[in-house]
């Protein structure tokens, strides 16, 4: 009997695990999903936290709650991926696969920008809130922040959810303006790059609604460190931008036990056709999600519908069938803009989808009915709308 090994339980890792227990019979497969974790976090929630506009009670869920019977669950850190062997290493012993899906997605590494940690430990200015403690530090501190300048950063790595500090800044804006502070506050976001979003029509819409809210952008402007006691950024070109309050975000890599102790990435990501999301020198392995190198933005959306894909095309390799399944780099972002009002970007490898249009009906979609199909039907592998 063959033996499937995937690697992680977020977001790709949970569907695919999901589906392809529901598609194979148990005399074909055992299934078995590893994770350090045995909480999965409804993450699209960080930034939504801080303004009370989601609960962090609603957030966490246990992974043995969310996988069908008949898959197992093994609560271990990955360490290394032999795919000669076919073996990964974990914190306590080894396992065989035949074969291997890796879902492992980023790392998230405050420490390798020099201040921020010590920030964020240290002061009660910043809140690296892609991290669930920071995103709640925060929430606390904004009930007291009355003037100065609230700064957002993005850094020059990949991430995931590229529109994440877009909404945390919006968003905190239209806090500040409820709260009536807004004229005693200075809200900013710095980017590496020339423009807050890379992807038109939505860039311009953006940048429409920036000006109007007088909503600053550091354009070209790459952390390379951070004075807590000053509390300045100091940029790689010898700018720097003061605050008073700032919510970064933290530079994300790929996992140690692949960079490190594996052949399956070339730098930080592993190496997969940007299409069928098979490994390019191993066959019996794919990969989905933050942690493949498809040029794609890294959203939950994208790794669900690279799952449908990662699907197809493993239970097409297993039968030694040609793989048909195509990722054409599909991803989507609901842009928060204020309270009760977001806009969706949902554009692939070619060409934006959606029109650029805010509306109540994308709040109530993404805040109220999304994270219910998240926990009940998609991450339990039933997705009608592949």
């Amino acid at each position: 009997m063959d033996h499937i090994v995937v690697l992680g339980a977020g977001v790709g890792g949970t569907m695919t695990a999901n589906m392809l227990r529901r598609r194979l019979d148990r005399t074909e497969a055992d299934i078995t999903v590893v994770d350090k974790s045995t909480d999965h976090a409804y993450q699209p929630s960080f930034y939504l936290l801080p303004f009370g506009y989601m609960e962090p009670e609603d957030q966490f869920r246990d992974v043995r709650g969310l996988l069908h019977s008949g898959v197992e669950f093994a609560h271990d850190k990955v360490t290394g991926v032999d795919p000669e062997e076919k073996t990964v290493a974990l914190g306590d012993g080894t396992l065989s696969y035949d074969y291997l899906v890796v879902a492992l997605g980023h790392r998230l590494a405050p420490e390798t920008t020099p201040g921020m940690l010590e920030g964020w430990e240290e002061t009660d200015a910043v809140y690296p809130f892609y991290h669930f403690e920071a995103a709640m530090g925060l929430r606390e501190a904004l009930e007291d922040f009355e003037e100065g300048t609230f700064v957002v950063s993005v850094p020059d790595t990949s991430i995931k959810c590229g529109g994440a500090p877009l909404k945390m800044t919006m968003l905190a804006e239209d806090y500040f303006r409820r709260q009536g502070v807004r004229d005693d506050v200075e809200v900013v976001m710095t980017k590496g790059s020339d423009a807050v979003f890379g992807v038109s029509p939505y860039r311009e819409k953006l940048e429409e609604i920036w000006a109007k809210r007088d909503i600053h952008a550091n354009l070209g402007f790459e952390v390379e460190e951070i004075d807590h006691e000053a509390q300045v950024i100091h940029s790689t070109d010898g700018d720097t931008q003061a605050y008073d309050l700032y919510a970064p975000v933290p530079p994300q890599y790929g996992q140690e036990a692949l960079t490190e102790n594996s052949p399956l990435t070339d730098g930080e990501y592993v190496t997969v056709d940007e299409h069928t999301l098979q490994h390019t020198e191993y066959p019996d392995v794919f990969a989905l999600g933050d942690g493949a190198d498809t040029p794609n933005a890294k959203t939950a959306a994208a790794a669900r519908k690279q799952s449908h894909v990662v699907l197809d095309n493993l239970t097409a390799h297993m039968d030694d069938e040609r793989q048909t399944a195509e990722y054409e780099g599909y991803a989507a972002c609901p842009l928060l803009t204020k309270k009760g009002k977001a806009m969706v970007a949902e554009f692939d490898y070619e060409e934006s989808i959606s029109a650029p249009i805010e509306s109540r009906v994308n709040w109530i979609m993404d805040v109220n009915v999304l994270p219910s199909f998240y926990w009940d039907t998609w991450l339990r592998g039933y997705d009608p709308l592949p």
